[in-house]
């Protein structure tokens, strides 16, 4: 058997009790519970499921894009020559 660990975190007291009715129902403890965790998170290498953000991150991105186009719109057009002369220079 692999050495065991002990492992200890907190929770909010009510979660966990609601959590452990849960689990007590489906025939099993928490601790039983957290190691089939563990075990399926090793097996799929990562979260059992999808995380998303709490914002709308396209309507964050849309709102940066659209600021960022009005502040272009201010900038006068250069032309192509003036373009490829200022890539040579960089080079």
């Amino acid at each position: 058997m692999a050495e065991q660990v002990l492992i200890q975190f907190r929770a909010d007291k009510t979660l966990k009790q609601e959590v452990a009715d849960i689990y007590e129902q489906l025939g099993m403890d928490l601790p039983t519970a957290f190691r089939m965790f563990m075990k399926k998170s090793k097996q799929v290498r990562g979260l059992l499921f999808d995380v998303l953000p709490e914002t709308d991150v396209r309507e964050d991105f849309r709102t940066a894009f659209n600021a960022l186009r009005e502040e272009a719109s201010d900038t006068p057009e250069m032309p192509l020559e003036e373009i490829n002369a200022e890539i040579s220079a960089a080079q």
